[in-house]
């Protein structure tokens, strides 16, 4: 009679082995030169623009925005209609949502599921967006301020991916407009 040996394998290696393989190849290097180069010359842009007017552009939603766009410029939610739309929609509930509720993290949580559903509802969706809604509710910006400042930063996010779309190093951006 032999002993045999069990072997018992660990929960962490048990799911690292399931992962195995699963994970997306990593990006070439020029796709990822690109996308960063894209991402910088974006969000300067906006902090320049902001200098020039002497008003905040770059918020934290753009950035995230931004990452969309620029490292995966194939994703609906990084689509013109979804970065320019999901963002204005989502800042509307917000400044909405201030309007009925006061500036409070009860009614910064409640904008920031109501954008979610908003944009759903317009076709819109841009998860990066439901933090703008948040955002609005807790520091209160001017609303005919607050809302061209933010399509001008989304149209600028938008045209910085189309040339570096253009570059034939990426995805081509965008897939689609509407």
């Amino acid at each position: 009679m032999t002993d045999s040996v069990v072997t018992e394998v660990s929960p962490l290696r048990r799911a690292t082995s399931a992962l195995a393989g699963k994970a997306p190849a990593p990006a070439a290097k020029a796709t990822v030169s690109v996308a960063t180069l894209g991402g910088v010359v974006a969000l300067v842009l906006l902090v320049a623009i902001g200098v020039a007017i002497g008003q905040t552009v770059l918020i934290p939603p753009l950035a995230a925005s931004a990452a969309l766009v620029f490292a995966a410029p194939a994703l609906p939610l990084a689509q013109p209609r979804s970065v320019i739309g999901g963002q204005f929609t989502s800042a509307v509930v917000g400044f909405l949502t201030l309007a009925a509720g006061g500036a409070s993290a009860w009614s910064a949580a409640v904008a920031g599921g109501l954008a979610i559903g908003a944009m759903a509802l317009v076709r819109a969706p841009h998860s990066p967006a439901a933090a703008t809604a948040v955002i609005v509710v807790l520091t209160q910006p001017d609303p005919l301020l607050f809302l061209p400042l933010l399509v001008l930063a989304t149209g600028v996010l938008v045209a910085v991916g189309i040339l570096a779309g253009r570059s034939g190093r990426t995805a081509r951006y965008p897939t689609y407009w509407w």
